[in-house]
């Protein structure tokens, strides 16, 4: 896959696209453009290639400049959702791990089909009340956060009666998440135990990747959701993704799909699981 500042990097790279041509429709070169702004020509050079990201104030002067005042708002528009696009956990958690439960409630309300693919934890629309605990305590811990956890995992909780509507849940999980262990062994025998029912839910699917699958040609990646054909979001060390650049949804698209090609399903994910259940002891 892409690097994790590559959407990013290509949104700004599009922003500045479109600066060039509201430029060029103007009949302006760069060095014209920065002499009416009072810039020099290097800024709206690193504007146009996208190594700098302009403000809002430079990009309404820059349309206006170019008479093109009417496309301003869309285009500071366009700026704010690249700026939402890599969110570090610091302020994304400045206000509680419940504000960062609830930030993403629009976006599970409006998407019919969910794609997930997991290597590491059990993704929180099949977590337990017991599991999600015990992961957020433990984000809390490491990152200093406040202790709103009982409030976070009630709204977690929530979300999840969204398996019994309307959308539709493709789950893909590396073997190895079944046995890592988090939260003690009662906790992750209640979590198994709740992936076996949720498979038998109809608006789920859970497919293993087992581990001795051959991944010549398709390696493990960095867990992701994949909300309808127009959103990735990434959970990374350090930030929250999103991603929306075209490309790059059909590159996590294809990823899902290869990464389902080597899954098991039904009878032999649920004995996966089951084992995973019985080597806790």
């Amino acid at each position: 896959m892409t690097s994790p500042s590559s959407s990013v990097q290509e949104a700004r790279k599009a922003l500045g696209q479109r600066l060039a041509g509201i430029r060029t429709e103007a009949g302006l070169t760069k060095r014209a453009l920065a002499n009416r702004l009072g810039w020099h020509e290097s800024k709206c050079s690193r504007f146009e290639s996208g190594t700098r990201a302009p403000s809002e104030a430079d990009i309404r002067a820059w349309a206006a400049a170019c008479s093109a005042a009417s496309e301003a708002e869309d285009l500071v528009s366009t700026a704010r959702g690249i700026d939402g696009m890599y969110v570090d956990w610091r302020g994304m958690e400045r206000s509680g791990l419940k504000h960062a439960q609830e930030s993403v409630l629009p976006l599970w309300e409006r998407t019919e089909r969910f794609r997930i693919y997991s290597p590491s934890m059990i993704p929180g629309p099949v977590q337990t009340a017991s599991y999600i605990r015990a992961l957020l305590t433990s984000i809390r811990d490491r990152r200093g956060l406040i202790d709103d956890v009982p409030a976070a995992v009630q709204v977690r909780v929530d979300k999840q009666q969204i398996v019994y509507g309307r959308h539709t849940f493709s789950i893909l999980l590396e073997e190895s998440v079944l046995r890592t262990r988090i939260g003690g062994p009662e906790v992750m025998a209640g979590q198994l135990g709740y992936l076996l029912s949720a498979a038998a839910l109809p608006s789920v699917s859970i497919g293993i990747i087992p581990q001795d699958a051959d991944r010549s040609g398709v390696w493990p990646v960095e867990g992701f959701f994949l909300y309808d054909d127009h959103t990735v979001n990434v959970e990374l060390a350090s930030a929250h993704l999103t991603i929306t650049q075209r490309h790059e949804l059909a590159l996590y698209a294809s990823a899902f799909t290869d990464l389902y090609a080597l899954a098991v399903h039904g009878t032999a994910a649920r004995e996966l699981i089951t084992a995973a259940i019985h080597s806790l002891g």
